[in-house]
């Protein structure tokens, strides 16, 4: 019975003794310091070596300016206990109370602490860190670092130059430590990422960039020229970045993984002359037909784009070759899929690139390479205007692949498909539920349809300037621009100044874009700058305009202003990331 009760008391002391620490620490996180106190007092005299409570109680006097207290409180621990770090709070305390002859005398104690041991360096520098005194805490890991070159505070060093504003000092000693230390060097860089970001620190990019030049120059450790690459992909510099990792290859030709990464981050950022450099490496040094197939593929499609249609002949017959050397097997899939679209987009042969399709799906193949031919062939139906059909398929890859990415795209294309059908209603319902899909392009496309079938069935109940847009949209669908053009003027003409005309004049833009005719491209694109200011286009006529500018008429000056504008009026814009890194580039800050 009386062990009973013992531990019955010894239970009921424990909680109570956890309540009054919670109910402590509350007040405290609250900044009622005075009832944090009478809380906190009798906790750090039932455990007078607990180092929180003692923190804890400390900062509460000095929140209520009770200094007195505070030093009586520090003297009675460092009686007890050794700890240089108590030194530190006796000076700060005397600095709280702007007494900095005495605050400064007690911080070079510490300092004098460390020649006795320097492992003391670490606690008393990560000590001044915590008072917020970079200049001392840099002191103490020097002075450690002085005493015992074993000791390694490089990163902590550098950090608190990087505090201190000297940004040059910090850059030098964070490639020192990830030098050394080889496998910090994704901290280092993921640190280093941070002040890239920052629009403010040009300066620091530039800085940072020559210090990894003349580390490439002076070592020839390949560790710089990775890091010197890595610096330029988050310039998106991808070609200054294949220099450097062709330097790596070239001294350890076992892996093409980086440049093949590299090539796949070019292509999604759209740097095809770049990404084609790549492809074409990596065809010369690779005998893995898995990735020659990827280069060829890629290649090829750097062609078609480029291509006139008295080149289509020779294309098409260069396509076959590679299906022929390659075998046609699940591995040649991709080239399969183009030379259907090619077929058809290109040549206007419906058929053959549907024959060709069919064919394909009967090769063993799983649910996403059958679901890859789905797509295509039904974005050929929808070519050939066989709407149900292509509608068909696309709800098949929807069900066969389930919340995948590929399935979104399919919702998209089936809603694009009931657009160009002339079906708004349904369009609309899909769109509607599109618009907060995880992909952004997809959820930027079903609003912009969105915001077309409603603004359009608002402002006229009978649809007729939304179908003849759909009408006209269909033949851009089938690279029939010439059409599409005539039939977009003709909406412009008869439908001007209703909620048709800005989608209008950027289809007409994009176009004359397309048709490399850029003066006249950017009249509509300047119509829709100046007369639809607050539309949904605004964003995509100022990026186009600055990237005809800079890319096709050789008018950096021109472009500055638009990407600026981007930068600072449109950052929830799509192509903000990409006006950055031009209006950093027209600006000079990549260059030494």
């Amino acid at each position: 019975m009386q062990k009973t009760i013992f531990t019955f008391f010894l239970l009921f002391q424990l909680v109570s003794f956890s309540q009054n620490e919670q109910l402590a620490l509350d007040y405290f996180e609250k900044g009622e310091f005075d009832k944090a106190l009478t809380l906190l007092e009798p906790l750090t005299e039932k455990q007078p070596s607990n180092s929180f409570y003692f923190d804890k109680v400390l900062f509460c006097y000095q929140q209520l300016q009770q200094y007195d207290k505070a030093e009586e409180l520090i003297t009675k621990r460092s009686k007890k206990y050794f700890q240089p770090y108590l030194l530190i709070e006796e000076g700060y305390n005397w600095q709280l109370q702007k007494q900095e002859n005495k605050a400064d005398k007690k911080y070079e104690e510490a300092l004098k602490s460390i020649e006795d041991n320097p492992n003391y360096a670490y606690q008393i520098g990560s000590s001044f860190e915590k008072k917020v005194l970079p200049e001392w805490a840099l002191k103490a890991y020097q002075k450690g670092q002085e005493l015992n070159p074993n000791l390694n505070f490089d990163y902590q060093i550098a950090l608190l130059y990087g505090q201190m504003g000297q940004l040059d000092e910090m850059t030098n000693k964070l490639l020192d430590y990830a030098y050394h230390k080889k496998e910090s060097a994704v901290q280092v860089q993921s640190y280093l990422s941070r002040f890239l970001i920052d629009e403010a620190n040009e300066a620091f990019s530039n800085s940072l960039k020559k210090a990894l030049i003349i580390r490439t120059q002076k070592n020839p450790d390949i560790f710089w020229n990775e890091f010197l690459s890595w610096y330029y992909v988050q310039q998106k510099d991808y070609g200054k970045a294949f220099i450097q990792e062709k330097a790596v290859f070239k001294r350890d030709p076992e892996s093409l993984h980086n440049i093949i990464s590299l090539a796949k981050m070019a292509v999604e950022d759209q740097q095809t002359t770049e990404a084609a450099s790549m492809f074409e490496f990596i065809l010369s040094n690779t005998q893995n037909t898995s990735l020659q197939v990827e280069a060829e593929h890629f290649l090829m499609q750097s062609k078609i784009d480029t291509a006139d249609k008295k080149e289509y002949p020779a294309l098409d017959e260069e396509m076959n070759l590679l299906l022929k050397k390659y075998g046609f097997t699940p591995y040649t899939l991709d080239l399969q899929i183009l030379t259907a679209h090619f077929e058809t987009f290109y040549r206007n042969d419906a058929a053959a690139g549907i024959a060709l399709l069919q064919k394909s799906l009967e090769l063993p193949l799983n649910t996403r390479q059958t679901s890859k031919i789905k797509m295509e062939l039904a974005d050929i139906f929808l070519y050939d205007e066989k709407f149900n059909q292509a509608i068909l398929y696309y709800a098949q890859i929807e069900d066969n692949l389930k919340n995948d990415e590929m399935a979104h795209q399919a919702s998209m294309k089936m809603a694009k498909a009931n657009y160009y059908k002339k079906d708004f209603d349904w369009a609309f319902q899909n769109v509607k539920m599109l618009k907060q899909s995880p992909s952004l392009l997809i959820a930027n496309d079903a609003l912009e349809l969105f915001l077309l079938i409603q603004d359009n069935s608002a402002e006229d109940s009978t649809r007729t300037a939304l179908q003849a847009f759909s009408k006209a949209d269909l033949k851009l669908y089938q690279n029939k621009k010439t059409d599409a053009l005539q039939d977009f003027l003709q909406i412009l003409k008869q439908h001007k100044g209703e909620k048709i005309e800005e989608a209008t004049l950027m289809k007409i833009g994009q176009i004359y874009q397309e048709l490399k005719d850029y003066n006249e491209t950017l009249k509509y694109y300047n119509a829709i700058l100046t007369e639809h200011k607050d539309g949904i286009y605004i964003d995509e006529a100022l990026f186009f305009s600055a990237e005809i500018y800079t890319k096709f008429l050789n008018e950096p000056e021109l472009a500055k202003p638009l990407y600026e504008k981007i930068i600072f009026e449109h950052q929830d814009s799509i192509y903000y990331t990409e006006a950055r890194r031009q209006y950093r580039i027209l600006r000079g800050d990549t260059n030494i």
